[in-house]
């Protein structure tokens, strides 16, 4: 039975208390957590290498360092939990990898690949999405989802409004549950145009990829995206150059070294030149982890000989100090991004020299606020 439970313990009869305290802050308080990032030789649960945290009392470390999931703050979504010190038996290793295994999508990418261009073969009538498994279905597989609600006769123009298909997910401090309204990914993408960027690295910003995506076939569109995200849904959509299966707790990509290598030559064509990378995180996202995967990307587009990629950064308005604490030359701006389905978020920072009008109400309005830093540099 050592296998059975992944958690390997109850965190919180362990005296470490529920991850739920570090969405707000990650520096160490009165009886709080802290994080102490990505260890290299992390154990690593369904979301990838896990992250080291410790209990602390006035500022100092109060108990034994322990590892829980990069990307669920919530137990209940990932209950992965392993002592720092602890030794793992060779038993539980080989349970935790086939838990781990058995865990991944039906799926791979390529194979998903794969599907899209056989399903678009299909006749309209033989198109279908399964609404509970969130996934495009051929008639040999109709008698297996029987008992599913799905949708007919899936469109082209579906296909390529994958946010449209897609239920949003419900943790949204896992995953950025609240999409960009169509307004404001439009002003996201002539914002970039006017300042002359021509790639986009986009972090958990399916609808302004989407967007972009839509446009690629014009002439006159030169803007390309590729798209970093957990959520695993999308490769149904997009190829392996257009798409990678990310955690950006971690620094994770679940494709391996082909993923890796496909965001690493997106950021290096053209010399690196005019690339701009635009972050929506999730709301209860752990900045310093958060800070940590941007670096790191940052790193791989320097590899060309650049300084610093520019940024903008999407996030409440209230974790101004800590982004500045991991990334000094940021601004806030008071630009506001409107969210479907009823959210207003305050959207912030351009490269110095721009000037752009802001989308939503006037500062100061009364409703869910997000706030985006960036790094001031010209493409």
């Amino acid at each position: 039975g050592e296998g059975c439970r992944e958690g390997g313990g109850n965190m919180a009869a362990s005296g470490q208390g529920d991850l739920e305290g570090l969405c707000g802050a990650e520096r160490p308080g009165a009886g709080e957590l802290a994080l102490l990032g990505l260890a290299p030789s992390a154990p690593s649960c369904p979301h990838g290498p896990a992250l080291l945290f410790v209990k602390t009392s006035q500022g100092k470390e109060e108990g034994r360092r322990f590892y829980a999931c990069s990307a669920c703050r919530d137990r209940k979504d990932c209950n992965f939990f392993q002592w720092e010190d602890e030794k793992v038996s060779e038993t539980r290793l080989v349970a935790r990898e086939e838990y781990n295994r058995n865990h991944q999508p039906p799926f791979t990418h390529r194979q998903n690949v794969e599907r899209y261009k056989n399903f678009v073969l299909l006749p309209l009538s033989k198109r279908r999405f399964c609404q509970e498994c969130q996934q495009l279905l051929f008639p040999a597989e109709w008698e297996k989802h029987l008992d599913h609600q799905f949708l007919c006769n899936i469109s082209i123009a579906q296909l390529k409004s994958p946010s449209q298909l897609l239920y949003p997910l419900e943790n949204k401090k896992t995953n950025a549950q609240y999409l960009f309204a169509d307004r404001s990914c439009q002003f996201l993408v002539d914002l970039i145009i006017d300042l002359g960027f021509r790639r986009v690295l986009s972090v958990g910003t399916p609808r302004l990829h989407e967007m972009i995506q839509s446009k690629a076939s014009r002439e006159d569109f030169r803007v390309r995206s590729l798209l970093l995200d957990i959520d695993f849904r999308y490769s149904q959509f997009y190829t392996e150059d257009e798409f990678c299966h990310y955690n950006m707790f971690n620094h994770y990509f679940f494709g391996g070294e082909a993923a890796y290598e496909a965001c690493r030559k997106f950021l290096h064509q053209d010399n690196g030149g005019r690339v701009i990378m635009v972050t929506d995180p999730p709301f209860g996202g752990l900045v310093g982890a958060l800070a940590a995967s941007f670096k790191k990307l940052m790193a791989m587009w320097k590899e060309t000989g650049k300084e610093e990629m520019p940024m903008f950064w999407i996030f409440p308005y209230f974790f101004e100090s800590r982004i500045l604490e991991f990334f000094p030359s940021f601004s806030m701006m008071d630009y506001q991004v409107r969210l479907n389905p009823v959210n207003l978020l305050n959207f912030s920072h351009v490269p110095s020299g721009a000037h752009c009008s802001s989308v939503g109400p006037p500062r100061g309005h009364k409703s869910c606020q997000k706030t985006c830093s960036s790094v001031g540099s010209s493409p």
